[in-house]
């Protein structure tokens, strides 16, 4: 366990934080949240030890592990991409060689000696502690991490330092994965991952057998993967039980009650002062009065901090276009002897809101720049449909910027009829505020350019938006004023985007692009998958169908295949699972094992709780809880019946 007791921050004469009591349990999957510059990420670095507090203390227990990703700044060199993620098993690998030159030892000592009887100790002792911490199957473990992080087996034997800064993260994360710390600290882990590996992260952190510590701009990902929410907010933290959607919810509910804690507070103070005024000048009243000074000078004054101003943006709604507004005609793109597309056709009509999706490289890029005319296809055809105006956004947007040009001016000259008020206060959304509108865009980073280019296409739409990677470096509140502003667009938008909340709440229709292939799917992401768990159900029974057929054939007495020589009707047998998807399952039933008595002993301490009342709001807390942990129950024992019944148990 971890705690940080009564905590606080500061840097020059701004404090971050002040009496932060958290006690971190093992195995809890927390989220900590807040606005931008508040010290998330300085709480990270606290709790990592790369920090130190100015008030307070950080007491740990001892032999806990902890592990650290940060946003960014990590770079890694001298091996091979799977030799550095076997690095983490250093002591492992220690342990193995030692066992070998123990056998070695063995095969050539005097049985009855002594010498050999502490060696043989000794082996048997490592080699039980081998087998213990699956010593045995760590090339499996990396190789398993890294394909889901999106590594593909050739990438495996490249040099760490041949990878972009986003892939270097991408190591880093899967040697904190395969470490296995008692608490993992993870800023902002799917800044560089694509959809389909966000995805993998979430699964793997919900079995994840320790503790961790999320910092995340993406709602969905937060929402499945963490069931405790820590704010900072007016420089204290503050607990939630529950996910991200739950937080909300209760961080609205908490207000209410401060402000009606600070209303009826006001009206305290505003009667003991009422009466001080009144009779200060009485002698006969002189205790009373000092009695209520007393009283009125004791009084812990509530404080509501402003809340972030509340920002609704809407497009200028653009001229109508066509009812078809692009349409691909055998539409080819390659890179020499690479072919991104092949033979694509599909139409985009009026209203449409398209998301692409697809691993990284599958061309969902390549596609919007055939479709802006950016790039031009090897083969087949793209056409706008009538009175189209298309507008890019790219993910290097900001290299098309005029560096020389101050902010506002900029954006001032694309929204001529918008207030200047309104530009600013769109500006501050995405995290330009004060006299950060006057600087040269030149001077910005490359985040903070596509930051403000993104904003600045927000204030002169076209008909026919296509927007390669959006949200990338917007935090929630940004995020929240893009989807609201591509919610009511009445023109037409073509996406890429990693964040599925956007995708959920956006997309009427889903184009997935693999290597070569295209296919439309109608619905957002939601029903997509959906779609492609149906299919793949199909596909597994025909499979098993396919395979089956031969047997029933060789016990007719026929034969599907001539290669085939007669069969001895032996009865169907079930088929062996892959070895290492077997000691997977197993391993995942062991921890169910442990996991269920933990949550049925949750379930008795909470409804032990009910039991004694505190209060109506803690009631409801509580029976919240416990139904959440039933839920959670139900939903592990189902789990564990099922991988049972898939490994013949």
């Amino acid at each position: 366990m971890l705690s940080l007791i009564n905590a606080g921050k500061r840097y020059g004469p701004r404090v971050l934080f002040l009496e932060a009591n958290w006690l971190i349990r093992s195995k809890e999957k927390t989220a900590l949240v807040g606005a931008n510059g508040t010290g998330k990420s300085t709480i990270m670095k606290v709790l990592a030890g790369l920090e130190t507090l100015d008030y307070g203390s950080v007491q740990q227990t001892r032999g806990m592990s902890i592990g650290y990703l940060p946003q960014e700044g990590l770079a890694l060199a001298g091996r091979t991409v799977f030799e550095e993620c076997l690095t983490v098993f250093d002591e492992l690998r220690d342990m193995e060689k030692e066992v070998e030159r123990l056998g070695g030892q063995l095969s050539v000592l005097d049985h009855e000696g002594p010498e050999y009887e502490a060696a043989a100790e000794r082996y048997s002792m490592l080699q039980e502690r081998f087998h213990a911490l699956d010593g045995y199957a760590l090339d499996a473990q990396v190789g398993g991490v890294l394909t889901g992080l999106g590594f593909g087996k050739e990438d495996w034997g490249r040099q760490t330092d041949e990878f972009s800064g986003g892939w270097q993260m991408r190591i880093a994360l899967a040697k904190l994965l395969l470490a296995k710390p008692n608490l993992l600290l993870l800023d902002e882990p799917t800044n560089h991952l694509d959809l389909e590996t966000r995805n993998w992260l979430e699964d793997y952190l919900k079995s994840y057998p320790f503790g961790y510590i999320l910092i995340s701009h993406d709602r969905y990902f937060l929402d499945v993967t963490i069931d405790r929410t820590v704010e900072i907010w007016n420089k204290r933290l503050t607990i939630y039980q529950g996910n991200y959607t739950k937080y909300l919810s209760q961080k609205d509910e908490r207000r209410s009650q401060l402000e009606s804690a600070y209303r009826n507070q006001r009206l305290q103070i505003e009667h003991l002062e009422a009466f001080i005024n009144r009779f200060r000048a009485q002698a006969t009243k002189a205790k009373q009065v000092q009695s209520r000074i007393k009283e009125l000078e004791k009084i812990e004054r509530i404080e509501i901090p402003e809340e972030e101003a509340q920002i609704h943006f809407k497009f200028s709604q653009p001229p109508p276009s066509g009812r078809m507004v692009a349409e691909a005609e055998g539409l080819s793109k390659s890179y020499g002897a690479k072919q991104v597309l092949n033979n694509v056709r599909f139409t985009i009509e009026r209203g449409d809101r398209v998301a692409l999706v697809g691993v990284n490289g599958a061309g969902k890029s390549t596609l919007i720049k055939l479709l802006t005319g950016e790039e031009a296809p090897t083969a087949g055809s793209v056409k706008l449909g009538h009175n189209v105006i298309s507008e890019y956004f790219a993910q290097d947007q900001y290299k098309v910027l005029d560096g020389d040009q101050r902010m506002l001016d900029d954006i001032s000259r694309a929204a001529v009829k918008v207030p200047e008020q309104a530009l600013r206060s769109l500006l501050g959304c995405f995290l330009f505020s004060g006299d950060d509108v006057f600087k040269p865009l030149g001077v910005l980073s490359g985040g903070e350019r596509n930051r403000f280019a993104l904003a600045r296409i927000l204030v002169s739409p076209s008909n026919f938006l296509l927007l390669d990677e959006p949200t990338n470096h917007l935090d929630m509140r940004a995020k929240d004023v893009l989807l609201e502003a591509l919610a009511a667009f009445s023109g037409t938008v073509i996406f890429v985007s990693h964040d599925r909340y956007l995708i959920d709440r956006l997309a009427t229709r889903v184009l997935e692009v693999e290597v070569g292939n295209f296919t439309s799917h109608e619905g957002n992401y939601e029903d997509y998958l959906r779609w492609k768990g149906i299919a793949s159900s199909s596909l597994l029974v025909e499979n098993a169908a396919k395979e089956k057929q031969p047997e029933r054939a060789a016990k007719n007495g026929t034969s599907t295949d001539p290669s085939h020589g007669d069969s001895d009707g032996a009865p169907d047998r079930p088929r062996r699972l892959n070895p290492i998807k077997q000691k997977q399952m197993e391993e995942r039933c062991a921890f169910l094992e442990e996991e269920v008595p933990r949550i049925e002993a949750a379930i008795a301490h909470t409804e032990e709780q009910l039991g004694v009342y505190v209060s109506a709001a803690e009631t409801q807390r509580l029976s919240e809880l416990a139904e959440d942990l039933r839920a959670q129950l139900a939903a592990l024992t189902a789990e564990w019946e099922d991988l049972m019944v898939q490994l013949g148990g």
